[in-house]
């Protein structure tokens, strides 16, 4: 009978273990995986922010190209992927900059 008595105090008791390890839990994967997400989107927008005519780029379909306008109305970057070929792209998708991406050439 006191051994039926201290199980069902212990199966009480472990809800605070739970608990805690819930919270654990959490706090790595925030620390892990949302917290490095939020950095590399701050930056990715601080990029998109910041293009101007002449920035070398990279757009979310794989296309490089170099920035011959950006238009802030229309929210669009009209991006030159070969002499005389212009492509208008949302500022959105244009991620990074090519001169980072290409590797050198020997």
């Amino acid at each position: 009978m006191n051994t039926m008595i201290l199980a069902a105090q212990a199966a009480q008791g472990g809800g605070y273990g739970f608990l805690i390890m819930m919270v654990a839990v959490f706090a790595i994967m925030w620390l892990f995986m949302i917290r490095p997400q939020q950095k590399k989107q701050k930056e990715i927008r601080k990029f998109q922010n910041s293009l101007q005519e002449g920035s070398h780029v990279v757009t979310g379909g794989g296309i490089y190209g170099t920035v011959k306008r950006v238009d802030l109305s229309k929210n669009s970057v009209d991006v030159e992927i070969a002499r005389g070929v212009v492509i208008t792209v949302d500022k959105g998708y244009v991620f990074a900059d090519a001169t980072q991406q290409i590797p050198e050439q020997k």
